[in-house]
């Protein structure tokens, strides 16, 4: 079976092509704010264009603009293609990534740049085990609940005083890591996780 998988939650705009869990054909770009201009060519630039029986869809937390953009591209293909769909979320695909690329890594923490000077973050054990639930922290609250993990993502960028030895704020999700999630990291219903609640309140009655 081959499986799509499209990632705009951040500044990345990256795309995948896995047959029966395996990547055959990836892209992978920073464009900052681009991402509706750049993906579609980026599906359609993978072998078949990027047909598949399934497709599997950063759903955040991350851009809010961005985070959309991903999970209506993949709605209209799943339409479209009669795929099924599925969700994952930005924190666990960077978590995934750098306990590969450090086997001897035992915990860390994802960290995402969020609105309002804040940081998405959770925490994890390796292989892949959640220790803590998805929050919308400041940066302040982040350094202390870190503490001796290692951190990784671009929201380290906002936290001062962590150890640069400690934090890789570099390190961005990428859809050629979707074969890393388990199973349970992988079937999220493809709804946006924003993360934290939104700005604008509804008119009281």
């Amino acid at each position: 079976m081959r499986t799509l998988v499209i990632e705009t939650a951040t500044a990345a705009c990256s795309t995948a092509l896995l047959e029966d869990g395996a990547v055959i054909a990836a892209a992978h770009e920073v464009v900052g704010r681009g991402h509706a201009e750049r993906l579609l060519p980026m599906i359609a630039s993978l072998p078949d264009g990027g047909r598949a029986q399934h497709i599997l869809v950063d759903c955040g937390p991350g851009s809010f603009t961005g985070v959309r953009v991903g999970l209506a591209a993949a709605r209209a293909l799943a339409f479209g293609w009669g795929a099924s769909l599925g969700g994952y979320s930005s924190l666990a695909l960077l978590a995934a990534a750098a306990f590969r690329t450090d086997p001897g890594m035992h915990m860390l923490a994802s960290v995402i740049e969020g609105g309002h000077g804040e940081v998405f973050m959770q925490t994890f054990d390796a292989p892949l085990r959640a220790t803590g639930p998805l929050a919308s922290l400041r940066p302040e609250i982040a350094l202390v609940q870190i503490d001796s993990r290692f951190a990784v993502g671009g929201g380290v960028r906002l936290i001062a005083g962590i150890n640069p030895a400690r934090a890789d704020a570099e390190a961005l999700p990428c859809a050629a890591d979707a074969p890393l999630l388990p199973p349970e990291f992988s079937t999220l219903a493809p709804v946006p996780l924003y993360g934290r609640p939104p700005d604008a309140k509804p008119i009281a009655a």
